[in-house]
């Protein structure tokens, strides 16, 4: 063996149990750690203050200082990769480019081209799965189709996972590997075109010290998940989805975690983690849905009414129901939202706003420090009863029912709507109900303080039951709550 390599960072920024890594540096005379500002994604993020870019700095950070104490180093580019990895694939004289596969349609198709490139060259790319524990079809219905449907999915999912076990990639054998050189300091939000965000005013620490840190106050809490996971004021989840999202923890690590805590809560989370192979699997099996179609085609052409007013109040917080508007803020202010109020406000703009989900999706993809393709798609048609195993379209939420059952003393909504501090935990829920019975001694002035409801949630379940009815190709079920 007297070969170096490239190991290309993406989703995967973390320098334990990584395969591309573990492989790279078991395979590998010297090993150069690389990652990329890719200006073509770069130039799509609309905010400058993306909290993005400074969560994968700060995860970049850790990754740099690690490297050095192995007297090794990260290399950070910004611009093209598939110019740029092949100038650094020659820089080093490396022969391979070892990278862990990315399974959105741009990376994919990026990928291949720069592999082609590199094989011109004589450089091998080696691909390799893990951001997922099974991918595109290894998981198949006993007719060798992908699963469209969750629950007998998640059965064979479990099933193979408790016959194959879990093993972790341990690259800590093989750190000698790493190439011993020094690279220049990491580039800053301002060369990035960035500016500095509110990130450290969130509980939301970076790296992979970050996410273990979060790891372990989530395990002291874990037999309560199964509960406490839908009371948006409680901390009931994990708040792992952002290191989900860049890798900074391995998935491997948390499925073997829950499998090996016996408890309700745990189970209910490994569910959680099988939700989004699922989806990463639905994206790589079902192409249209890449295209922002609708999984089910007969919805593809639902007659939204997309009035542009009422999407700027709900982007907004003002349409007038406060737990749609305490979600929304909640997103505006942290780049995170609580994932039954996204069930709740995408279920809201669909369904009582008639507006079409891929607005919804789109702002989603522009706000959410967490944002993940195939999820916020999987979610956003779920809501929508567009998409693979999804919500019927005739089940509705209610947004005050909603709200009475999962805030019932408003907590959540008077921490990001402080104008209705005032008001009873029955009053929070619909205030405009209790204004228009003594509105001289109503706490707060609706229309001044607070608005009014935007529309009428009974008039507009009915508009959207013949919204969807008007679609379908075939006869549906009766309609009922």
């Amino acid at each position: 063996m007297n070969k170096n390599s490239i190991i290309w960072l993406r989703r995967d920024l973390r320098l334990y149990d990584n395969a591309a890594l573990f492989h790279a540096l078991k395979d590998s005379n010297q090993v150069f750690p690389v990652f990329i500002f890719d200006i073509k994604i770069l130039s799509e993020l609309k905010n400058k203050k993306d909290r993005r870019i400074e969560f994968i700095l700060r995860s970049l950070d850790e990754i740099k200082k690690s490297l050095n104490e192995k007297g090794s180093d990260l290399i950070v580019e910004m611009g093209d990769p598939e110019s740029l990895i092949p100038k650094l694939i020659t820089e080093y004289k490396c022969k391979s480019l070892y990278i862990n596969r990315d399974y959105e349609k741009y990376a994919k198709d990026r990928d291949n081209t720069i592999s082609e490139i590199l094989s011109n060259k004589e450089v091998t790319t080696l691909r390799f799965k893990d951001q997922v524990l099974f991918e595109n079809n290894e998981i198949l219905t006993q007719s060798n189709n992908p699963y469209t449907v969750f629950t007998p999915y998640k059965n064979n999912h479990l099933k193979r996972l408790n016959e194959q076990g879990i093993d972790l990639y341990n690259c800590d054998n093989h750190k000698d590997s790493f190439a011993k050189f020094a690279h220049k300091a990491l580039p800053t939000l301002e060369d990035l075109t960035f500016e500095k965000t509110n990130l450290d005013d969130l509980d939301l620490p970076a790296g992979t010290s970050g996410g273990k840190e979060l790891l372990k106050k989530f395990c002291n809490n874990i037999k309560n998940y199964s509960t406490n996971r839908n009371f948006p004021a409680v901390r009931g989840v994990s708040y792992l989805s952002v290191h989900n999202r860049f890798g900074t923890l391995s998935i491997r690590h948390l499925a073997k975690l829950a499998i090996e805590t016996d408890n309700d809560g745990a189970s209910t989370w490994l569910s959680e983690l099988i939700w989004r192979d699922f989806y990463f699997q639905i994206i790589a099996n079902f192409p249209q849905v890449s295209e922002k179609k609708s999984f089910k085609s007969q919805f593809e052409n639902l007659p939204f009414e997309n009035d542009e007013n009422k999407f700027e109040a709900w982007k907004n917080g003002l349409t007038g129901f406060p737990i749609i508007d305490a979600a929304m803020r909640q997103i505006n202010q942290t780049g995170y939202m609580h994932n039954r109020l996204r069930m709740i406000v995408s279920s809201f703009l669909v369904k009582d706003l008639l507006i079409d989900w891929r607005w919804g999706e789109q702002y989603f993809e522009d706000n959410l420090i967490d944002f993940d393709f195939s999820a916020n798609n999987g979610g956003w048609q779920w809501a929508a009863s567009t998409g693979c195993d999804s919500q019927p379209y005739f089940r509705i939420f209610n947004p005050v029912l909603q709200s009475e059952k999962f805030d019932r003393d408003g907590v959540f909504i008077k921490k990001y709507i402080p104008q209705l501090a005032p008001l009873s935990s029955k009053e929070i829920h619909q205030p405009w109900v209790y204004f228009e019975k003594d509105k001289d001694t109503f706490p707060i002035k609706l229309g001044i303080d607070y608005p009014f409801p935007i529309v009428d949630h009974k008039i507009q379940r009915d508009k959207a039951l013949s919204m969807y009815k008007a679609c379908l190709l075939y006869t549906s079920p009766s309609p009922r709550d």
